[in-house]
């Protein structure tokens, strides 16, 4: 067996080895010192606060919890950090020896054919018993292992990031989805309360036209605007139906109906917009965090693959047991042992394995350009969703003065038919104009919502706190296994 100063003598080798191929540095990246758009003032991100809060929705917050511990996508993701994690561990293990035991018993009989056999002498059957521990190590002195478990780490950390940008994903999904449902739920109320007021239109014509005061096409033309209205707000609960899908789908539940918290016409929207600093998108976006771990894992493949090029140094040793008598296979004197130290140079493989060292160089400037592209990706995010909050607020300030303004040429119209002014024609454009102001306003509503919440995901926050965070590690340190 090595003995106790050969395996230390051993380990200072390999601990004195160096490992070749370039070290990991971040890149230089050119990133603006401010946000574009004037919505963004200076103060720490408002991804830092808990933004499910800011609605004032329970329920939205529970969705939003049922998420982070049901759906699937999410599951999935937990997975893979454990795959990466087991195969971290497979990689790990090629820097210790390996013991192996074997254990061989069984019989020789030579034939008459024998080139060790005497013409004088009887053949005969020998009994054979080996038992052997059998020791192999691979000193890491050029550093391949220790680059290939680098490259693996850097994985495992990708596969993390990878969770959290599905979390975070999710999460702003389930609010978006939520908030469609919620902005379908105020144009179906807006369309029933329409359809009331096209009804006693209906009943106010026909009476009029019964009393020979207008003329048919007045009462006609109120019930096909009556039918219209109805066939839109059939429209808008088909929509609804199918958002409930969407949402239970994203929860990880059957298609089911999904209980509304408290009813809020104008879901709170911050009046300023901090975003704190460009370059914290480097430390924050879980998708930039991967796309640099990544590029880190190819730096170290390319490590890997250049230890390639370098001797290769290997340990065996083997201690056991051998005897051709098996009644004295226990005897001391069948003992047998062996140690060698081997070296393979590779001297002549066509270039194979150059051509893996510049294969990883290549993977790695694809890393490096794939990084770059998510960072210009996350920057052009976050201003496109800054303008977008803005924008669709003042959008939605605008869509309420509209619904004003609509709402008195109705009355004025209204007032008009009644006194015999104008025709019932004023009247129905008056309603169809204030129908889709109103509507129209739902959805700058909505919308302007919509677009807080792309803004914390371009921002990189929404990751939960508090309960929600609580429960989300919970459910991904434990997640539920399959039977057997």
């Amino acid at each position: 067996m090595l003995s106790r100063s050969f395996r230390l003598a051993a380990f200072a080798l390999v601990s004195a080895a160096c490992a070749v191929g370039p070290d990991y540095k971040r890149p230089e990246v050119a990133m603006p010192t401010k946000w574009r758009d004037p919505a963004a003032v200076p103060g720490a991100s408002i991804a830092n606060v808990p933004w499910w809060d800011l609605f004032q929705d329970p329920q939205l917050k529970r969705l939003i919890q049922i998420a982070l511990q049901e759906n699937r996508d999410l599951k999935i993701a937990v997975e893979r950090i454990e795959e990466m994690r087991a195969a971290l561990g497979i990689s790990k293990a090629d820097l210790y020896p390996k013991l192996a035991a074997d254990l061989d018993l069984g019989a020789l009989h030579p034939s008459k054919g024998s080139l060790t056999h005497l013409p004088d002498e009887n053949t005969t059957t020998t009994g054979l018993g080996i038992a052997t521990l059998d020791l192999s190590w691979e000193l890491d002195f050029f550093g391949r292992i220790r680059r290939a478990n680098e490259a693996q780490r850097a994985l495992l950390l990708a596969s993390e990031e990878s969770r959290r940008a599905v979390a975070m994903a999710l999460v702003a999904d389930v609010a978006t989805a939520y908030l469609d449902l919620r902005g379908l739920d105020r144009s179906l109320a807006i369309a029933q309360r329409t359809i009331a007021s096209r009804k006693e239109s209906v009943e106010y014509s026909k009476t009029r036209f019964e009393g020979a005061v207008t003329h048919e096409v007045d009462w006609r033309q109120a019930e096909a605007e009556l039918h219209r209205v109805e066939a839109l707000s059939f429209n808008l609960e088909k929509l609804a139906v199918q958002k409930e899908n969407e949402i239970s789908f994203l929860l990880g539940h059957n298609p089911e109906a999904v209980v509304r918290g408290t009813a809020t016409e104008d879901p709170p929207v911050p009046p300023q917009v901090p975003a704190d600093l460009p370059a914290r998108l480097l430390e924050r976006r879980p998708d930039v965090r991967r796309a640099e771990m990544e590029l880190m894992s190819t730096n170290a493949q390319i490590g890997e693959a250049k230890a390639m090029l370098y001797p290769q140094i290997t340990l065996t040793a083997s201690y056991g047991l051998a005897s051709t008598d098996l009644s004295s296979f226990l005897d001391p004197a069948s003992q047998t042992w062996r140690v060698f130290a081997g070296l393979l140079q590779p001297l002549f493989n066509a270039g194979k394995n150059r051509a893996r060292v510049e294969m990883r160089e290549s993977q790695n400037r694809q890393s490096l350009y794939s990084y770059e592209k998510t960072l210009l990706q996350a920057l052009r995010e976050v201003e496109d969703a800054l303008v977008s909050l803005r924008k669709n607020g003042e959008e939605s300030t605008a869509q309420k003065a509209r619904v004003t303004a609509q709402q008195r040429v109705l009355e004025l119209a209204d007032m008009r038919y009644r006194g015999g002014v104008s025709e019932y024609l004023e009247v129905l454009d008056a309603q169809r104009s204030l129908f889709t102001a109103e509507l129209d306003e739902a959805s700058a509503t909505t919308e302007h919502s919509k677009s807080l919440v792309r803004l914390y995901k371009a921002l990189g926050g929404g990751w939960p706190t508090g309960k929600a965070a609580e429960d989300a590690a919970a459910a991904q340190k434990n997640p539920p296994k399959s039977p057997g």
